[in-house]
């Protein structure tokens, strides 16, 4: 594990790179955030261990190590110091992302970083600070969303900690969280979020069955599927509902036509999904941005996670589910243009707009 001084000059150094192309300020609250990160950590043998931490967290963080040392040894995942730590941010939120998207377009805008690359989202450690951003974008314009993030990874640069904003998932949340931040070290394409993202989802997805049958968990496991196949549909919706949008924008409508066509299927998403809601008689995920208005960054937010992932299944069955072979067949995609991998893989709409 990084000592202290060693995680300062790692921050300075990945401030001091970024300056030339990146805003000074956003840097520097990117490494303020991190240095917290990093300078709350304790490791969780030590947390666990320790008789004044509180006995729900300590059963918490004691399974959490058991589905660590599962990631490593059951799913190929990287066996190093990550996640073997806990801090306590003091927030219910470790970042905030901010995501934009032209007013007539699906594509997000990207922000670009050193060692991440390219990415379609913008991540603050102050909340105010992101609502702040959206503010600015949307007088330009855009359509926005702000959302808090519970994880992220520094792709093994650096020994990420669990995070008390993890835990309010619960304890198969929690280690689906762990097997997917992982597995942004086991492939990440710099400037590619839907692809590095969808590999995510589908090794946590695939890492969390393998994990309840382990367990025994046969009626976690049943609510898990069901829960998956929730959410497929709901995912449908969002993405026949993307398609029509991207052929509005491709139209030659003017923009006040155009707006009124978009509204309207916004409107009719908003619908799809309460309806939806009614019949699976749970919570819909969605109603938040339901009641925010639904906007094309919110869409976005969901192509950039999810539309790659029947890819990356049928690439995972392909391989009979080995998840180390199914690594490697996805390293080789990773090779390839972004054009030829995203064919292969990629079933939502293309990005229209500008």
């Amino acid at each position: 594990m990084l000592t202290d001084v060693s995680v300062r000059i790692v921050l300075v150094g990945l401030l001091a790179a970024a300056l030339p192309g990146c805003g000074a300020l956003y840097l520097a609250q990117a490494a303020r955030g991190q240095w917290q990160v990093m300078r709350e950590r304790q490791p969780i043998d030590q947390v666990v261990a320790d008789r004044r931490t509180p006995q729900a967290l300590r059963v918490t963080l004691a399974e959490l190590r058991e589905a660590r040392d599962f990631a490593s040894r059951e799913l190929g995942l990287p066996d190093n110091a990550s996640y073997r730590s806990y801090a306590d941010v003091g927030r219910s939120f470790v970042v905030w992302n901010v995501v934009a998207t032209p007013a007539f377009s699906i594509r997000p805008k990207h922000w670009c970083f050193p060692i991440a690359g390219c990415v379609a989202y913008r991540g603050y450690f102050s909340e105010q600070q992101a609502l702040d951003f959206a503010r600015r974008l949307r007088t330009r314009g855009f359509d926005v969303t702000v959302g808090g993030v519970a994880a992220y990874s520094t792709l093994g640069k650096i020994a990420d900690p669990v995070l008390n904003t993890m835990l309010g998932y619960g304890n198969n949340g929690l280690a689906a969280i762990i097997f997917h931040e992982l597995s942004h070290q086991v492939m990440y394409v710099a400037g590619d979020s839907e692809f590095n993202e969808a590999f995510a989802v589908t090794v946590e997805q695939a890492g969390l069955e393998r994990w309840l049958k382990r367990q025994g968990r046969e009626s976690q496991l049943a609510q898990h599927r069901a829960r998956e196949e929730s959410q497929r549909k709901y995912l449908e919706l969002f993405m026949r509902r993307r398609a029509e949008l991207a052929r509005l924008y491709e139209s030659k409508l003017a923009p006040p036509a155009m707006r009124e066509r978009k509204q309207a299927i916004l409107n009719a998403l908003a619908g799809d999904l309460r309806t939806l809601q009614r019949q699976l008689g749970r919570p819909d995920p969605y109603e938040a941005w339901i009641n925010e208005g639904l906007n094309n960054a919110h869409l976005a937010s969901v192509a950039t996670y999810f539309d790659c992932v029947p890819g990356f299944e049928r690439l995972l069955a392909s391989q009979g589910g080995d998840l180390p072979a199914f690594y490697k067949a996805a390293q080789k995609l990773a090779g390839q243009p972004r054009a030829e991998r995203h064919a292969q893989l990629c079933s939502g709409a293309e990005p229209g707009g500008s």
